[in-house]
């Protein structure tokens, strides 16, 4: 918090304007006050680590910006829930003797959350090329027509994922050293 005769910084006065108007927004949109606040946490958390890159000149304005940083939060964490539903949904096809351990059950979740995070990264064909190879054992040419491109194209597509997963690879080897992990 700013002291008591110095201005407030730009985020301090971003939130006291607009954090109940986002809240309250986001509870609306997605009928769960607790998800509401949590995002509305979120995107001035976001915010206080990479700042909005300008002013704003308007309340309008400003709520536009919140409201784009909240819907993108908003897509991230229906993605993560979608990822996590689709795991429980495999585990419990399977017989319990055959279930991995819970610590396992988290780390496998985690991972696919990474790897969902990375495909939203990529083109969208990139991404569809890169499932179809490698989730449904598709050949280049039976990808190829799927996508109603090259074959040329599909195995760029499919480098293109594996650059963001060896990318992806490099980032959690960065960040094990970082906290001195294996």
């Amino acid at each position: 918090m700013p002291a008591a005769n110095s201005p407030a910084s730009p985020i301090h006065t971003l939130y006291s304007d607009h954090h109940g108007w986002l809240r309250g927004w986001l509870s609306r949109r997605l009928g769960n006050a607790a998800d509401a606040a949590d995002i509305a946490h979120d995107v001035f958390l976001r915010l206080i680590v990479k700042p909005a890159p300008r002013g704003f000149h308007s309340p309008g304005e400003a709520r536009a910006y919140l409201r784009v940083v909240a819907q993108h939060l908003c897509i991230n964490q229906w993605h993560r829930r979608e990822i996590e539903r689709a795991w429980l949904q495999a585990l419990a096809e399977r017989p319990e003797e055959y279930a991995p351990s819970a610590e396992r059950q988290a780390m496998v979740l985690e991972a696919l959350q990474e790897i969902g995070a990375m495909l939203l990264e990529l083109p969208s064909r990139a991404a569809q090329a890169f499932l179809l190879a490698e989730g449904c054992q598709m050949t280049h040419a039976e990808i190829a027509a799927e996508l109603g491109v090259s074959t040329r194209m599909v195995r760029k597509y499919i480098a293109q994922a594996m650059l963001g997963c060896l990318t992806l690879r490099a980032r959690q080897t960065a960040q094990a050293l970082m906290d001195g992990r294996d």
